[in-house]
C-alpha cells in the first residue's frame, strides 16, 4: 500500500536520570532531506541518527527535534568534574608563574578548558544515546503509521480517477472502430466532388485514401494507454518507493492522450482525450505527495 510523505510522529523515553522527547514533521520532497535540531551532547551522533532514519524513510523532507531533560531541566547533560577543574586551574597558575604574570586565575581562563572538565563520561553518553534511539524509533513508527493512513486516502482518490481514465479509453476504442471507416468514406466522397473522373484512378486512389485514413487510427495508442493504466493500478497496491514510478506512468499516459487528441477525427474522441488530461492533471498533483 502506498504511503504519503506528509505526517507527524512523536516519541519519548526515560530512565531514573533523564527523559528524551523526539518530534518529527514530514512534508513532500523529491528526495530524502533530513534537518536535525539536536542538543550539544548529541552533535557527535548526528550520522548515526540519520542512518536510523534512512533505514525506515525513503523520501520526504523531515524536520527532527530532540530534547533531553535531566532532573526537569532541558539539556542539562553536562556534569562538572571538580578534579579536572582543579587541574585546569593549576595548569593556568603554572603558566602565569612561568611567564611571571601576577594576575590571579579568572573564570575566563578556566572556560578555555570547559570541554575538558564538562565532558560526559563515555558510559553516561551511551546511556543517553540509547534513550534517544528509543524515542526516535517510536517517533518514526508513529510517523510511518500516519503516512500510511494518509496514503490510503490518496490511494482511494487515485483509483477513482484512474478508473475514470480506463472507462474513457474503452469508450474511445468503441467510437474509433467506426470512425476510421466513416472517415475513409467521407474522403472518397470528397474526392468525387473535387475530381471529375475519379474512377480512372482506380486502385491507386483507394490505396492512397486508405493510407490517409489509417493515419487517423488510434488503436495502438489505446492499447498502450490501457497497459499504462493497468500498471498504474498495480503499483498503487505495491509497497515501498513507488512515487517515482507513478510519476513516470503519468508522463506516458499524458503522451498517449496527446497523440490521441492530435490524431482523432471524431469530436467525441477529442472531448474524451481532454477529459483524460484533466483527470491526469489532478492525479499528478496527488502523486507529488506519495513516497
Amino acid at each position: 500500500m502506498i504511503s504519503s510523505m506528509t505526517g507527524f510522529g512523536k516519541g519519548s523515553a526515560l530512565n531514573s536520570k533523564m527523559s528524551v522527547e523526539t518530534e518529527i514533521k514530514s512534508v513532500n520532497n523529491r528526495f530524502l532531506e533530513i534537518s536535525l535540531k539536536l542538543p550539544k551532547s548529541l552533535m557527535n551522533k548526528e550520522y548515526e541518527i540519520r542512518e536510523i532514519v534512512r533505514k525506515k524513510i525513503a523520501r520526504g523532507k523531515l524536520n527532527i527535534s530532540v530534547v533531553i531533560r535531566d532532573d526537569g531541566r532541558e539539556d542539562n547533560s553536562f556534569i562538572f568534574n571538580k578534579e579536572k577543574i582543579e587541574e585546569s586551574a593549576k595548569f593556568v597558575r603554572d603558566i602565569k608563574k612561568a611567564a611571571k604574570i601576577a594576575e590571579k586565575v579568572t573564570l575566563s581562563d578556566l572556560l578555555v578548558f570547559k570541554d575538558f572538565f564538562m565532558a560526559e563520561s563515555q558510559e553516561e553518553n551511551e546511556h543517553e544515546f540509547e534513550l534517544v534511539k528509543q524515542s526516535l524509533e517510536t517517533a518514526l513508527d508513529e510517523l510511518i503509521v500516519m503516512r500510511k493512513k494518509e496514503g490510503e486516502q490518496l490511494s482511494k482518490d487515485l483509483k477513482k480517477r484512474v478508473n475514470n481514465i480506463k472507462q474513457t479509453v474503452a469508450e474511445i476504442e468503441e467510437i474509433s472502430k467506426t470512425s476510421v471507416e466513416e472517415y475513409f468514406d467521407k474522403l472518397k466522397e470528397r474526392i468525387k466532388m473535387l475530381v471529375e473522373n475519379s474512377e480512372s484512378y482506380g486502385e491507386r486512389l483507394e490505396l492512397e485514401l486508405a493510407l490517409v485514413a489509417d493515419k487517423a487510427d488510434i488503436t495502438e495508442e489505446c492499447v498502450r494507454l490501457t497497459s499504462h493504466v493497468k500498471f498504474f493500478l498495480e503499483n498503487l497496491q505495491a509497497s515501498g518507493d513507488v512515487g517515482r514510478k507513478l510519476n513516470f506512468l503519468c508522463q506516458e499516459i499524458n503522451r498517449e492522450a496527446n497523440t490521441i487528441g492530435s490524431k482523432c477525427i471524431s469530436t467525441d474522441v477529442s472531448h474524451k482525450s481532454v477529459f483524460i488530461k484533466e483527470e491526469l492533471e489532478k492525479i499528478r498533483e496527488q502523486i507529488q505527495n506519495i513516497e
